[in-house]
């Protein structure tokens, strides 16, 4: 019997996803484990893979679509099937269902225009690039990426030439796209000279703002905040940095994913029966990307030594960037580190993550006088600031919490 592909739920947070594109036409065959569709969420862009052998019979939603999480997006027919009653049929139910809402285009235009041809080779294009190529007019076909692997970024994006452009405005240099005129940003071409500019309100920058919004209503946070000497880790640091690469956020990640074991009210969920108290330590590192923000996960954190902490973290802050993270990267997390120091901030309100019950807002290290085993020293400070939900946790444990991270940041885990 027909086997109908859904839109997946991928975590609790998720609600909806946008279909990027479909690998496979209608009437194609496909097997059972090969990627069909692409679909952004909220935190990643992932590879959909055919429950089922067969053909495609149908795709009910087209590029750029968003479909709630359970939703029906496409048909596979099984063998001896009737690939074209079928998607008949889901055509009809989908035509029945109403009018689209928002006024915007609905699934069976979508599905009557037919998927647009795949490309001739799976390229790597990021989501923002592949949303700036449909907005500025470029041709992806014709965009040399310069990401990881040859991945398609934004800028990729803005260097190349528009349908429409006048002749000589690149030029080729030894088989590369080299930049003679840099076109004008999208933003700065939005309405007439003088008129304010309009930044598209959608995709990864809306969710995160969605999420924000709904922290900050669902649950009771504050900020405390605290200098902490961390000369000794400075100075951990500089040995430890001939042997492998390290930064100052491995240190913090592996101080409090064991200050979490001895302050358990803190790695908590608030539930509907009560105060879960999670057994795993799973600390979730934010990433800034070019449009928006990505906690990918250091799962077990509290079991991995620090060299461990220090090669996980790199990569999954390597594949953040280069946009390959799955969604197992970046769900399960049970506290999260936000380091803005390399961007010369001492302090911040960091918010939380929806059900999570603690976020670590890392600050820069400077070096100032300070008094150390009673005299005036040169000593290198950093101000850490935890937001914590007050409805689990109090102030003076959240203190106690902070002050266990800066002592194990110091001098080890003892």
């Amino acid at each position: 019997m027909a086997v109908e592909v859904l839109m997946p739920k991928f975590g609790l947070t998720m609600h909806e996803g946008t279909i990027q594109r479909f690998f496979k036409e209608p009437g194609a065959l496909i097997r059972a484990g090969e990627p069909l569709y692409e679909v952004e969420t909220e935190k990643v862009l992932y590879e959909v893979e055919a429950p089922a052998s067969g053909t495609l019979a149908v795709t009910l939603f087209g590029p750029d679509q968003t479909v709630e999480c359970g939703r029906v997006v496409a048909v596979i027919a099984e063998p001896g099937e009737d690939a074209g009653a079928l998607a008949a049929r889901y055509r009809g139910s989908i035509e029945n269902s109403g009018p689209p809402e928002n006024g915007q285009r609905g699934p069976l235009a979508s599905a009557m225009s037919v998927s647009p041809p795949p490309s001739r080779e799976r390229r790597a294009i990021s989501p923002i690039a592949r949303k700036l190529a449909g907005e500025l007019g470029v041709d992806l076909d014709r965009v040399v990426g310069t990401g990881p692997g040859g991945r398609i970024t934004r800028e990729d994006v803005e260097r190349a030439p528009r349908s429409g452009s006048a002749p000589g405005s690149f030029k080729e240099s030894s088989g590369a796209r080299s930049e003679v005129a840099q076109p004008a940003s999208p933003s700065a071409q939005t309405g007439p000279p003088g008129a304010a500019q309009t930044i598209p309100f959608r995709g990864m920058r809306k969710t995160i703002a969605d999420r924000m919004l709904q922290s900050l209503h669902q649950s009771a946070q504050l900020t405390i905040s605290s200098e902490a000497d961390v000369t000794a880790a400075v100075e951990l640091r500089s040995r430890l940095k001939r042997d492998f690469d390290l930064s100052y956020t491995d240190l913090i990640i592996h101080a409090a994913s064991r200050a979490l074991l001895r302050h358990p009210r803190v790695n908590s969920r608030l539930t509907a029966n009560g105060i879960e108290l999670l057994t795993a330590v799973n600390v979730g590192i934010a990433v800034a990307l070019d449009d928006g923000l990505i906690v990918p996960v250091i799962r077990e954190a509290s079991k991995k030594s620090l060299r461990e902490i220090a090669a996980e973290s790199s990569a999954l802050s390597a594949k953040a960037h280069a946009g390959q993270l799955k969604m197992e990267d970046v769900i399960g997390g049970t506290f999260t580190i936000s380091n803005l120091g390399t961007y010369a901030i001492d302090a911040f309100t960091p918010i939380l993550n929806p059900g999570e019950t603690a976020i670590l807002g890392v600050g820069r290290i400077v070096e100032k006088p300070a008094i150390y085993a009673g005299e005036i020293a040169r000593r290198s400070m950093m101000t850490l600031s935890l937001s914590f939900d007050h409805r689990v946790v109090d102030g003076a444990p959240a203190a106690a919490f902070l002050q266990t991270i800066v002592e194990i940041v110091n001098f080890g885990d003892r």
